[in-house]
């Protein structure tokens, strides 16, 4: 009997959060969501069981709760983390290399490729010599050189 009084007192504290904050967890999993697990570095807070991802979403609901912004909870984790905290990290100096470098990479891959281009249509084939000729031709006939 007792079981069932915890249960529902469980579930009455459960819709008690709910309704006593409309959109708090909407917002919750939209930050969490936004923010990358440190442990496990592939998976966004939400996604993660880890337990630093696990803290790092009460934290979230306790700041929620306690009436700052989504822009200031993820500067409180940028501050706490640094920039690979979010899965969008701003464009700025300390990013660049982030947010330019497969831009770049790719740009050096296709010059590469282009300058192999430009060689191989530059060379000319070489004429075989005398002696390259006669052992290709006993190759074709079958016989050994």
């Amino acid at each position: 009997m007792t079981h069932r009084w915890l249960l529902l007192l469980a579930l009455l504290a459960a819709l008690g959060r709910v309704q006593a904050a409309p959109g708090l967890e909407e917002r919750e999993v939209a930050l969490a969501t936004s923010l990358r697990c440190m442990v496990c570095q592939n998976q966004t807070l939400a996604e993660s069981n880890a337990p630093l991802a696990l803290d790092m979403r009460r934290q979230i609901h306790e700041q929620l709760a306690a009436g700052r912004s989504e822009a200031q909870i993820r500067d409180y984790f940028e501050e706490r983390y640094g920039a690979f905290v979010r899965y969008d990290p701003p464009f700025r100096p300390s990013t660049w290399l982030l947010w330019l470098g497969p831009f770049a990479l790719l740009l050096l891959g296709l010059a590469v490729l282009a300058r192999i281009v430009r060689r191989r249509q530059r060379a000319a084939p070489q004429p075989l010599t005398p002696a390259e000729r006669s052992r290709a031709a006993a190759l074709l006939k079958g016989d050994s050189p």
